[in-house]
């Protein structure tokens, strides 16, 4: 993630609703996206979403974030996991120290073309720079007015245009999606509306406004077991460094 852009650092303020309210990833597509690398990053790691499926799973791995308030949060709830603040085009790891970066849900914060050269440059050659970002499925009518509530999101306007921009020395691109729902409470619905960059640049009034409408939408759509069901289609990219 880069610090250019001052809403890449605003998830610190919500780092609790963000934990809350912020789905995990596909089992299955994070196996597909790690394969066989040993030594793993998780750029952009937040509080932990991504890297907790991957410990989940049996990898050890470094986190990384440009935001120690969520690497609190991330060292709070995995405390055997190597921190360390830095950037996508900062990396504060050693040449050729790891076989997989990944980002979930963080690449759009970068600028891609500094960012491909420093992660190249910590990548082994014939390493994997790994993306991945869950997407509501917008087909269903009210998660379409969910979007117009809280607004898309910079992931969203990216991947809407094609695959995620990257570029040299890295080259051949594989695409994997899946979808999938995830079963929250309404009170989470809120959670993961009010950790939202968009939301979080609001002046406060503003916040209490959309977090009103997003409740009461969740009120609509909540089933008889108390439950919002909320379809997502996640998409991951595994592209490959030459060797």
């Amino acid at each position: 993630m880069s610090t250019a852009d001052p809403r890449a650092l605003s998830f610190g303020d919500a780092a609790a609703s963000y934990q809350r309210g912020r789905p995990d990833y596909p089992t299955e597509l994070v196996e597909w996206l790690v394969g066989d690398a040993r030594q793993i990053v998780d750029v952009g790691a937040g509080t932990g979403k991504l890297t907790g499926v991957m410990l989940g799973l049996g990898h050890e791995l470094t986190a990384v974030d440009p935001d120690p308030r969520m690497l609190d949060a991330l060292s709070e709830k995995y405390p055997q996991v190597d921190t360390h603040p830095g950037s996508a085009e900062s990396l504060p790891l050693p040449d050729n120290s790891a076989d997989l970066i990944t980002f979930g849900q963080a690449w759009h914060w970068v600028d891609p073309g500094p960012a491909s050269i420093e992660v190249a440059r910590v990548l082994r050659t014939g390493g994997v720079l790994g993306l991945i970002w869950n997407l509501r499925d917008e087909s269903v009518d009210w998660v379409a007015e969910l979007t117009e509530i809280i607004k898309p999101s910079a992931a969203e306007q990216l991947l809407a245009a094609g695959p995620p921009p990257y570029g040299p020395p890295f080259e051949a691109m594989e695409q994997r999606s899946a979808g999938w729902t995830y079963v929250l409470s309404p009170d989470q619905l809120v959670d993961l509306a009010s950790s939202r960059s968009h939301l979080l640049s609001l002046p406060p009034h503003e916040q209490r406004e959309v977090l009103a409408q997003v409740a009461e939408l969740a009120e609509q759509v909540t089933d008889a077991d108390g439950r919002v069901q909320l379809p997502y289609s996640t998409v991951a990219f595994r592209i490959h460094l030459p060797g």
